[in-house]
């Protein structure tokens, strides 16, 4: 297998889903603005520094869908689309996925963001294999837990090696924009960043990995 992994806050998209789900909670009047917002920036400013507690921010996250059905939240879900994310997908980053499609390589959207926010936007971009941070679902509601491990930092690694099962990979690529998926991309044989962060920009000079703009 030849394999390109794809992260997708600040890499493929020009944003973050995580923080603007949360902005657009507030902005749509569905959740205690000064809360939510305060307790959004806060998760966020602990991700970019490397200390999130990836359990205690996605139940932070969760805690919304547990109050409303699926029907409401699939809209809702088109409506944060629509309004926030489309304009933020990175047209270079349709580029980087349809190169590798054209060259047959099995193509996986990796992030430390909940499937319920970032798998309708992989599937955007035209990535149907998917590793997310999993919201617990049971009878078909969600319970607001996190199941499984939280795919962030080291965990990547972890949840990837399950997806694989076995298989066999004999060439990867992993492109992303953060000092938090350092193993990820130092996992890779190739190891792209884009638009880095400082601390990644510097580990990518120090080990010649490519580093490639995508904002333009």
């Amino acid at each position: 297998m030849k394999l390109a992994l794809f992260d997708l806050d600040h890499t493929l998209l020009n944003t973050d889903s995580d923080h603007s789900w949360g902005e657009f909670l507030v902005n749509e009047g569905l959740v205690d603005a000064i809360h939510h917002r305060k307790m959004n920036d806060k998760f966020y400013e602990d991700y970019k520094a490397g200390q999130l507690d990836p359990i205690a921010y996605n139940e932070f996250v969760f805690d919304f869908l547990t109050k409303h059905d699926n029907t409401y939240l699939t809209e809702l879900h088109e409506l944060f689309m629509q309004k926030v994310i489309r304009p933020k997908m990175r047209p270079k980053g349709f580029d980087a996925i349809k190169h590798h499609q054209d060259q047959g390589h099995a193509i996986v959207g990796i992030t430390a963001t909940s499937d319920f926010i970032t798998a309708p936007i992989f599937r955007a971009f035209g990535i149907t294999e998917i590793i997310a941070t999993n919201a617990e679902v049971v009878d078909g509601k969600y319970t607001g837990k996190v199941t499984g491990v939280p795919c962030y930092q080291t965990g990547k690694l972890t949840r990837l090696d399950q997806w694989l099962d076995g298989r066999q990979v004999d060439e990867s690529w992993a492109y992303s924009d953060s000092i938090n998926d350092r193993f990820l991309l130092e996992y890779a044989t190739h190891a792209i960043a884009v638009n880095p962060d400082d601390r990644l920009e510097q580990l990518a000079k120090e080990k010649s990995w490519k580093i490639e703009d995508w904002s333009i």
